[in-house]
């Protein structure tokens, strides 16, 4: 289904994993990525895999477009041979926060070390309970962007690594 996701993202602080419910695994490439422009991604999330077109975000970095449909596994194997140079390895962790549910994600590879949160919202303006292992808001920055990720890992970040340490 197409539609508008409405998210915020924030650096984790703190241990999560106690309220965690579901973990997967997930390793992910771009065929196309322009930051917070249009972006094309081949997921394998568990045993599945997803293909994602995600349009331009809104100026505070909180909406944007996003189609995504279930496709073969295979066929999400092969389409990650052809990604672009970088791909991205983490295990997304599901925890409850009031009526909410937070995705955080523990990223490894060249991204170790990188943990965000992220939660979905009905408009820009929901209010929601922000569990005490969240730390400061990253919604908008485009370093934390997985695509972004993909091609300037946070390994070799260089300036402002210390204001993005989660501790």
């Amino acid at each position: 289904m197409v539609g508008i996701e409405i998210e915020r993202k924030f650096l984790v602080v703190g241990d999560f994993k106690p309220a965690a419910y579901d973990a997967k695994t997930i390793k992910q490439g771009y065929i196309l990525s322009e930051g917070k422009g249009r972006n094309v991604r081949i997921r394998m999330k568990g045993d599945k895999g997803f293909i994602t077109i995600k349009g331009p975000g809104s100026d505070s970095g909180m909406s944007r477009f996003e189609w995504e449909t279930e496709i073969p596994v295979d066929e999400a194997e092969q389409l990650l041979q052809i990604c672009n140079k970088g791909k991205i390895e983490k295990v997304r962790y599901l925890v409850k926060s009031g009526k909410h549910t937070f995705e955080v994600d523990e990223f490894h590879g060249e991204n170790q070390g990188l943990i965000v949160a992220e939660v979905e919202l009905a408009s820009e303006e929901e209010e929601f309970v922000q569990p005490e292992w969240l730390g400061k808001e990253v919604t908008g920055d485009v370093r934390y962007y997985n695509s972004y990720l993909s091609q300037h890992p946070y390994s070799e970040w260089k300036n402002d690594r210390d204001q993005c340490q989660n501790t």
